[in-house]
């Protein structure tokens, strides 16, 4: 009977450790600890995205909330700015109407104090010119009674009485065409032919008759006229006023008014026709300027690009236009340089490419010395020199040493899978012996 480790009666024996399930607990014991430890790495970042998610949304918040309350204050700040102009507007409306008021109050006051300015100048006018006719008649009458009385022609006393009644009845009768709206012309020329009748008899009753005198027969004949005259004026008056007929003054007031607004009128005309003159000039100026830089601007491209002219100058013929248009000179461009760019020919397209391509590459290539800034992986470096420095950017030729060591996990799995191979082969060269 023959016993070794790995052999019992010469039947191979399972390993009390297996190296294999060693290598595969290690393996899961590393997996869960890396698991835990992801799982632990989530958790943390978990949390720690929560809290940063908390933090950004209470920042969030706290800006809402300060928007809010700006808003509010601006909201408030908009009312209370409102609120002054609505009352501001209130107090000037008030005090415009406070002030219309008080000017229309004024004017009632003014209107009632001309109205009754107007009604004691009226009644006293109208009294007085009754009273100037009864003293004319007082003055009057009696020298006509005693120029017509007679002995032998008593009835001739009612001569006078005729005359002054006569005149006094066409007073009454033109204030009746006056209230009635009537024709109070024929009323008048009768006061003045009765009045001009006693007026006459008065004064030649006064020459023939010593024991009147040719001074009481003036008085009497001016007594005569003077009575109905100023009666007459006063209806005349009042049938102008309710007709409406405008006085010396009011008439003269309007031709001022009128000769203000036509000068001002005219003023204002001459102001229009001389800003009209004025945009007038400005167009034309504007126009001749726009000609002359077009004449510019046509002697310099025909002079300096006489083929593209010739293009757009056919071009402008064939539509009928006036001149050639910066439009029909891009098109005209494009159609005999090929380039949309006025001012761009091919020869000059092609030296700036070049020129670009020339700038491009420099700009982009390596640079040597000591600012090289283009740097290969690893290199070698002796007498503290670094090779990377002067390798042209060129990475050098690896060597042992440049690779990273291994994890210790991969490591310790390489242990064990070269243990379980080396075991492996032992039990089988056993075997076959």
């Amino acid at each position: 009977m023959t016993a070794q480790l790995d052999h019992v009666n010469g039947i191979a024996a399972v390993p009390r450790f297996d190296p294999v399930a060693l290598a595969e607990a290690e393996a899961i014991r590393t997996k869960a600890e890396a698991e835990a430890k992801a799982l632990q790495i989530k958790a943390e970042g978990e949390a720690k995205a929560a809290e940063i998610a908390a933090q950004v949304e209470a920042d969030k918040q706290r800006i809402l909330n300060d928007r809010a309350a700006l808003r509010a204050e601006a909201d408030k700040a908009a009312h209370d700015k409102k609120m002054a102009e609505l009352l501001a507007a209130t107090a000037k409306a008030k005090a415009e109407a406070d002030e219309a008021d008080a000017a229309a109050e004024r004017k009632a006051r003014e209107d009632e104090g001309r109205a009754g300015e107007e009604r004691r100048t009226e009644a006293t006018w109208k009294w007085s010119a009754r009273g100037i006719y009864l003293i004319s008649l007082i003055i009057a009458l009696p020298l006509q009674l005693k120029a017509f009385y007679s002995d032998d022609k008593p009835f001739m006393v009612a001569a006078p009485l005729l005359l002054e009644g006569l005149a006094l009845v066409l007073a009454f009768g033109g204030a009746w065409a006056i209230a009635h709206r009537r024709n109070v012309r024929p009323y008048r020329i009768g006061i003045m032919a009765a009045a001009a009748i006693a007026a006459g008899v008065n004064l030649w009753h006064g020459n023939v008759d010593p024991a009147i005198g040719i001074e009481a027969g003036i008085v009497g004949a001016l007594a005569s006229l003077g009575g109905p005259v100023v009666l007459m004026a006063y209806e005349h008056g009042i049938a102008q006023k309710r007709d409406g007929i405008p006085s010396w003054r009011e008439r003269r007031d309007a031709a001022k008014a009128a000769a203000a607004a036509a000068k001002e009128a005219a003023d204002k005309a001459a102001e229009k026709k001389a800003a009209e003159n004025l945009r007038a000039q400005e167009k034309w100026d504007t126009e001749q300027a726009a000609l002359a830089e077009q004449k510019r601007k046509d002697a310099d491209r025909q002079g300096a690009h006489k083929k593209v002219w010739d293009v757009a100058e056919a071009m402008r013929s064939a539509r009928g236009l006036q001149y050639v248009t910066d439009q029909i000179w891009g098109e005209a461009w494009y159609r005999v340089t090929g380039s949309k760019v006025v001012g761009v020919w091919p020869e000059l397209e092609a030296s700036s490419r070049a020129a670009q391509a020339r700038m491009k590459a420099a700009s982009e290539m390596p640079i040597f010395g000591p600012f090289m800034q283009v740097e290969s992986q690893k290199g070698p470096q002796s007498d503290g020199v670094d090779g990377r420095r002067s390798n042209g950017g060129t990475p050098p030729r690896r060597v042992p040493g440049d690779t990273p060591p291994n994890s210790p996990i991969a490591r310790k799995q390489a242990v064990l899978e070269q243990t379980t191979r080396k075991a492996a082969g032992d039990s089988d060269e056993r075997t076959i012996r």
